[in-house]
């Protein structure tokens, strides 16, 4: 079972992502990414190749769409906070984006 990352773990995990822009959102329990690509077909691409990991590993992103942009928010719903699944995902996502 998955469970909220606790501090030391979060520092370890968190911490490469904060790297590469990711932010945990005021309240402590988002991860949250806004990636610009150079339109929207990029950005299109990148939210379907992103979908496939997602539904790969039955977890899935709050995010949306405008153009160029995509924002993601990457939180287990069920446990009320971030966990392991949302680094692992936003690491995905990082790869995905390059």
């Amino acid at each position: 079972m998955t469970e909220i990352l606790d501090e030391s773990v979060r520092a370890t995990l968190l911490g490469p992502l904060f790297d590469t822009g990711w932010e945990v959102e005021r309240d402590g329990d988002v991860l949250v990414k806004t990636f610009t690509f150079a339109d929207f077909t990029e950005a299109f691409a990148f939210m379907t190749r992103a979908a496939l990991w997602a539904e790969k590993w039955d977890h899935h992103p709050d995010w949306s769409n405008v153009y160029k942009t995509v924002t993601v928010r990457l939180t287990t719903h069920d446990m009320g906070g971030i966990t392991a699944a949302d680094a692992k995902l936003a690491r995905k996502m990082d790869q995905l984006a390059q």
